[in-house]
């Protein structure tokens, strides 16, 4: 991944997407693979904004059985072990605890049937050959070992609680990054830090972009046979630079928190019912990943920010769900924040009622050629509606369309058969060469089949090691020239684990700073804006300690 805006001048695409999420970057690889000339554009980084707000758990979809919602449930179940089969680095199992309460919809026997028409409706679940990604059967416990997984539950009706089986992602950026990764395998050309301020128009159809460099101020145009609108709660403000402007364009954009905290609970995934809804605490990089608030207090998303009150307000909900919790605002490690599409507020709870089903339209009905916009609802099912859009673009067409290769396809880092074998070799390999065991581990789990890629940047230092420092400056190394990280933050929040999960070490900051300084010629002047812009993030979402 090299970026080059040069070369995005010097051809008419077949596809140019605007957004670089999960769902764009999705696009991206699905168009790629299956023979087009794709370009990608996005104005900030690659999964910097609504996609870094996932909860991390990748949905089998059990909830759809309350609405009988069969179609929409096999479509996650399926997105599920495709995730785990193409990206077996980044999606592993993840085993869900609910408890239940007396003998109603809520009870131990209703959970039970639930469970079994889950096991039935995943019946193929297990399909692939790594035993690793194999997901069992859900059961029923009883009260007591309920509240020895869980201690401090609420025991007024508690009677036990069902166990079912989803996957979580370990490092959602680094998803996002696999599917750009995969793209530019195929030919793709991205570029980051690259904004769409208006469309190119022949009468009535859209032939691509004009776009400005953010980082130098240049403008200029890319030329496109059809513009696919992937830019989540940007949706809005795209559309709006078309000239006249699609009618009913608007669509409503609710906020949504996910929080880090310290560790709750450890192992499984707990469902805790709170006022009208589950919050769901999941255990993640040894923390606690728990979600997901929504709030409708509009928004400009360029100006996109979940206030103090908010966020206290969810400290709040989450210990009365669970008391021994005692969450304080101190606890909260990190606080991922997005913005999701809504249809309206739910008159029974207040809160906004979320859009259920993803969007692929087409403004040709309306006049206007050459632009589909896709909105997605759901994070798990992005490369299923890359899929479908694919489909549906070459059928506007009048063309038969390649057939789709992106589910049974490894990702960039994904050429992974067994995943634990492959862990454990990889460990016992660098050992010898005096690499930390969990050095090795985490190396494998952001960057999988590829992560002694990452470790060859080590010949690049003056003073190669085996050390953390050493292995941390090359990955620095990687994320710049490999990966396009142009900022700091880039590095710390997105290309690395270091700022996700919370507790930033300001020595491994500084580090990167410096780095980073040394590769692209920043003043002392720059290394402080940098180092001042993590820390502004950080601030709202995490503190930063010292010396670690």
């Amino acid at each position: 991944m090299k970026r080059n805006l040069a070369t995005l001048t010097q051809t008419v695409y077949d596809v140019l997407i605007i957004g670089g999420g999960i769902y764009g970057a999705s696009v991206a690889w699905e168009a790629s693979s299956r023979g087009l000339s794709v370009a990608l554009v996005e104005q900030s980084d690659f999964g910097g904004a609504t996609s870094a707000n996932s909860l991390k758990t990748i949905h089998g979809g059990l909830r759809y059985l309350q609405t009988a919602d069969l179609k929409r449930m096999r479509e996650s179940i399926s997105e599920r072990t495709t995730l785990m089969g193409i990206a077996p680095h980044l999606v592993h199992p993840l085993p869900v605890l609910i408890p239940t309460y007396g003998h109603g919809t809520k009870g131990k026997e209703a959970l039970s049937i639930a469970l079994k028409l889950n096991d039935l409706v995943s019946f193929d679940r297990n399909r692939l050959s790594d035993q690793q990604k194999h997901l069992p059967k859900g059961r029923v416990v009883s009260k007591t070992e309920c509240q020895q997984l869980v201690p401090g539950l609420t025991i007024e009706g508690l009677t036990g609680g069902a166990v079912f089986h989803d996957a979580q992602v370990y490092n959602s950026e680094r998803l996002t990054l696999a599917f750009l990764h995969s793209a530019v395998a195929q030919g793709a050309d991205l570029s980051n830090y690259t904004k769409v301020t208006g469309f190119l128009q022949q009468e009535n159809r859209i032939t691509g972009v004009k776009v400005v460099d953010v980082l130098t101020g240049n403008s200029f145009e890319i030329q496109a046979k059809t513009v696919i609108n992937t830019s989540g709660p940007w949706v809005n403000h795209v559309l709006g630079l078309v000239k006249p402007q699609p009618p009913q364009h608007q669509m409503g954009l609710a906020q949504a928190m996910n929080v880090i905290t310290r560790p709750l609970f450890n192992h499984y995934a707990v469902g805790l019912p709170g006022k009208g809804r589950f919050w769901f605490v999941s255990p993640w990089r040894g923390k606690s990943m728990i979600g997901t608030w929504q709030g409708i207090e509009p928004q400009n998303p360029d100006e996109f920010k979940i206030s103090e009150e908010s966020i206290q307000g969810f400290i709040n909900q989450i210990n009365e769900a669970y008391p021994p919790a005692q969450l304080t605002r101190e606890d909260i490690l990190f606080v991922h924040q997005g913005q999701l599409p809504y249809k309206g507020i739910d008159p029974k709870t207040g809160e906004p009622a979320m859009l259920k089903q993803y969007q692929i339209r087409d403004f040709t009905a309306e006049g206007l050629t050459g632009l589909i916009s896709v909105v997605g609802v759901k994070y798990t099912t992005a490369r299923d509606v890359a899929q479908k859009t694919l489909d549906y673009l070459f059928k506007s067409w009048g063309q038969k369309s390649p057939p789709s290769v992106s589910a049974t396809t490894p990702l960039y880092g994904g050429e992974i058969s067994n995943f634990s074998a492959f862990l454990q070799q990889a460990i016992t390999t660098k050992q010898s060469e005096g690499f930390a065991s969990e050095t090795i581990r985490s190396l494998v789990y952001n960057y999988g089949s590829v992560y002694q890629d990452v470790l060859g940047y080590l010949k690049k230092l003056p003073q190669p090691s085996s050390s953390d420092h050493a292995v941390l400056k090359a990955q620095v190394l990687y994320a710049v020239d490999y990966e396009m990280a142009q900022t700091l933050s880039d590095v710390v929040f997105r290309r690395t684990e270091l700022g996700s999960a919370g507790e930033l070490d300001e020595s491994s900051v500084q580090l990167c700073a410096e780095t980073m300084a040394d590769l692209l010629g920043w003043s002392s002047t720059q290394i402080q804006q940098e180092l001042q812009q993590v820390k502004n993030i950080s601030k709202h979402h995490t503190p930063i300690l010292s010396g670690v």
